[in-house]
């Protein structure tokens, strides 16, 4: 009989803690299906956050460097400089990435540092509580607005994943989304992509996730979808933000 399923190689048999209906265990599959398909386990670092996902090293079969609360792109700068021939890549929240590590992501990306960084964005601080992160959109309840975020007391939502677009040193910056089936398999794309651009040593590359949240956002995991396509998305519009590449082929 052919075997058309199977765990990938490079993820250890152990069952994820995430939350029914997180995206981290369908990100964390892709990554796995990634590193397997491209042959990188043993030349491969994962800087993991702060967060959900604190606990990856649970789950990848690879080399695994923690980084303090939004330090994982100075960790991931100092791991590539080190030593070039590694594949690094950090994974981290929008707490992580947008608020904690503004600063040193940033600052890697504009340096043109070679990592990539997988940023999984759900608007809220998922391990703590669904308290209100940078990202978390206009009206949305958290733990810390509980009437809704406001524009004029919170602020508006961080569109970071822009911010690095226009900084010279990107060199590929997309934003994606778990919403179905289609736009996971675009998700692994982009993925592909930025490691690609980081094994050709052309610049920093980020890929963001629009991912589901049912705990915090109060809502089971089918109205999570939903709310990943009807709202989540209408903010955070999925895409290709740079590809240098393209404009060297023209």
């Amino acid at each position: 009989m052919e075997k058309i399923f199977s765990r990938p190689a490079c993820m250890k048999p152990a069952p994820f803690h995430y939350c029914p209906g997180c995206g981290h265990s369908i990100i964390h599959r892709l990554i796995g299906e990634l590193i397997d398909e491209m042959n990188l386990r043993e030349n491969i670092v994962c800087v993991p956050p702060c967060g959900c996902a604190v606990l990856a090293y649970d789950y990848f079969d690879i080399d695994m460097v923690e980084a303090a609360h939004g330090r994982g792109c100075a960790v991931a700068t100092g791991l590539k400089r080190a030593n070039p021939s590694l594949m690094v890549f950090t994974y981290q929240g929008d707490g992580d990435i947008s608020a904690i590590g503004t600063a040193e992501t940033l600052h890697a990306a504009n340096r043109g540092e070679l990592i990539t960084s997988i940023f999984v964005n759900n608007a809220v601080y998922g391990m703590t509580g669904g308290q209100m992160a940078p990202t978390t959109i206009l009206g949305q309840k958290t733990t810390t607005s509980p009437a809704g975020r406001s524009a004029r007391v919170e602020g508006y939502p961080l569109k970071i994943t822009e911010l690095i677009a226009q900084l010279d040193g990107a060199a590929y910056v997309a934003r994606n989304s778990l919403a179905t089936p289609a736009k996971v398999n675009a998700t692994k794309k982009s993925i592909k992509k930025a490691l690609e651009i980081q094994q050709q040593g052309i610049g920093f590359s980020l890929v963001e996730i629009l991912s589901p949240c049912p705990t915090n956002w109060k809502v089971n995991a089918l109205e999570a979808f939903k709310y990943l396509e009807d709202v989540m998305e209408k903010e955070f519009n999925p895409g290709v933000l740079k590809d240098i590449t393209k404009s060297r082929k023209a």
